[in-house]
């Protein structure tokens, strides 16, 4: 279930996000269906790590590797093959000097009056959480695997649902309209039962 839950986790970001949220191909705010679709064909790509024509586990244990690799060889700063203390302090300070200039360019925001949320983590705090359920629609034959088809139905899927004018085009408007009714739609809570 946690691989299920993870790779799900990591399509939908790479779904919901992207393909969605980024303005055109050619930069303008409008996103046309074409280049939607353009777009989920290159993220599948690139997600399919082992080039077999789905998202699995496979994959996902494939980019958490390569993404490890990563961070090893970012903190291994003198490529001994190990990392000492020095290496792990600095890299501690990195981190904390990074979360403190965030926290003033949000406390900068916030006094002009711009009230953006930064560094908000997909799946909102939860493992899984609103992009996993995405996902789990998107496998639609239940074979835990994304296969491309159904990666690229349920792309065109929110595409068409933040198309509110149903035009074949998604304004910067339409985007943040459909991010208004998925933060309303999180934080609804349940209707409490009535007793009669």
């Amino acid at each position: 279930m946690k691989k299920k839950i993870s790779l799900f986790t990591l399509a939908a970001a790479l779904v919901a996000v992207p393909v969605l949220a980024a303005p055109g191909a050619d930069g303008n705010a409008v996103q046309t269906r074409a280049e939607a679709q353009a777009k989920a064909t290159q993220l599948f790509a690139k997600m399919d790590a082992n080039k077999d024509g789905k998202l699995d586990a496979t994959d996902r244990a494939a980019q958490r590797a390569e993404r490890q690799a990563k961070i090893f060889a970012s903190l291994d700063t003198d490529g001994n093959g190990s990392i000492s203390r020095p290496e792990w302090d600095k890299h501690g300070a990195d981190r904390a000097a990074k979360r403190a200039e965030r926290g003033e360019k949000r406390s900068e925001a916030g006094e002009a009056g711009e009230g953006k949320r930064h560094g908000m983590r997909g799946g909102h705090g939860k493992r899984g959480g609103h992009h996993g359920m995405m996902m789990g629609k998107a496998d639609t034959d239940g074979d835990k695997a994304i296969s491309q088809a159904e990666f690229q139905t349920a792309a065109l899927a929110r595409f068409d649902a933040a198309d509110a004018n149903k035009d074949g085009q998604v304004t910067a408007e339409e985007r943040q309209a459909q991010r208004g009714a998925w933060r309303a739609k999180r934080g609804a809570a349940p209707a409490a039962p009535t007793n009669q």
